[in-house]
């Protein structure tokens, strides 16, 4: 699996819109057949840093989403929101979902 953490900085006065302003993306990004997962949150720190955590099946699945015509629109469209160059992590990881963190593990009896 390709597992991608990024840090998007948006300006201020776009910040509360950001849901809304990457909506399209995300639900596009969502219905691709290898998208695992593309989740954001927002920083408990700074209220114009939102967080991305994405994964994709493989390196063929990653491929489409950076060649599919709404990441392109994406590329064109959202650097406008942005007050810096997103950050990012990613790395091909030999899992295929997200594993428990046993060490708070809860009892669910």
């Amino acid at each position: 699996m390709i597992f991608i953490t990024a840090k998007f900085l948006v300006k201020p006065e776009h910040a509360d819109d950001w849901p809304r302003i990457a909506g399209p993306f995300t639900e596009a990004t969502r219905a691709e057949p290898g998208c695992l997962w593309f989740d954001w949150s927002r920083s408990l720190d700074d209220p114009a840093e939102y967080v991305l955590v994405e994964a994709f099946r493989d390196g063929d699945a990653g491929g489409a989403h950076v060649n599919s015509a709404h990441f392109k629109q994406a590329q064109r469209e959202l650097p406008g929101y942005l007050a810096a160059t997103p950050k990012i992590v990613s790395q091909s990881v030999d899992q295929d979902g997200w594993s428990e963190l046993g060490e708070m593990s809860v009892d669910q009896a």
